[in-house]
């Protein structure tokens, strides 16, 4: 194994304390905070190392929750939405308590079932100045929010944007009942009828931004 600094040396893995569960650069790990009520943070492993008495440590980076973002949280991030931050810092791997999987946005939003190890992200996050990259996300529905996974909407057969039944006055469950949808631009009263089954219910690619998808 080669040597990083005198009396330290890197390690290829680490096996988490009490489990069969092995640790290698590139994962992302739970890590236990100082406030045992607080949710374990998430760090994607950069660096496993141990010094001369067989201690280790791991050089992490960061993932901030939206709550814990300069921003706090809004109305269009998923429950389980993380940024990915400039945050880097080195900590004991005994804090480690479990591995987990960060998807892309994409990837996430195919997933059939979302598992408690499992969370996405979509935004590098600069914990210093708050900032966001990409720093314009595509906008749907006419309250023009980003989309967020966790809210079921609906596809307009006619613009093909997507709508949130609230804002279109209708329940989630209504929604999911319909056969056919129209925005109320796009209505008319010749449309043939389909089942809910020929289209989707939420976008499960990333939008492409179009005239209905403003950017901001």
């Amino acid at each position: 194994m080669a040597k990083t600094k005198p009396g330290k040396k890197d390690l290829d893995s680490y096996t988490i304390k009490g489990t069969n569960k092995v640790v290698k650069v590139g994962d992302c790990v739970l890590m236990r905070p100082a406030d045992s009520e607080k949710q374990p943070y998430v760090a994607r492993v950069e660096k496993i190392e141990a010094d001369h008495r067989n201690n280790v440590k791991v050089r992490v980076r960061w993932y901030y929750r939206p709550e814990e973002s300069i921003g706090g949280r809004r109305q269009f991030h998923g429950a389980k939405e993380l940024f990915l931050s400039d945050h880097y810092d080195v900590q004991s791997a005994h804090t480690i308590e479990g591995k987990c999987v960060v998807h892309s946005f994409k990837n996430y939003t195919k997933l059939e079932n979302v598992g408690a190890e499992d969370y996405f992200c979509r935004f590098e996050y600069k914990a210093a100045t708050g900032g966001f990259t990409p720093d314009r996300v595509a906008v749907y529905c006419k309250c023009e929010m980003p989309y967020n996974p966790d809210d079921l909407m609906v596809q307009c057969e006619g613009c093909k944007d997507w709508f949130h039944p609230s804002c279109m006055g209708m329940t989630i469950e209504q929604a999911k009942k319909l056969d056919h949808f129209l925005c109320s631009d796009c209505s008319s009263e010749d449309d043939a009828k389909r089942s809910l089954n020929s289209f989707p219910v939420s976008p499960l690619s990333e939008p492409k931004v179009e005239s209905k998808r403003r950017k901001r």
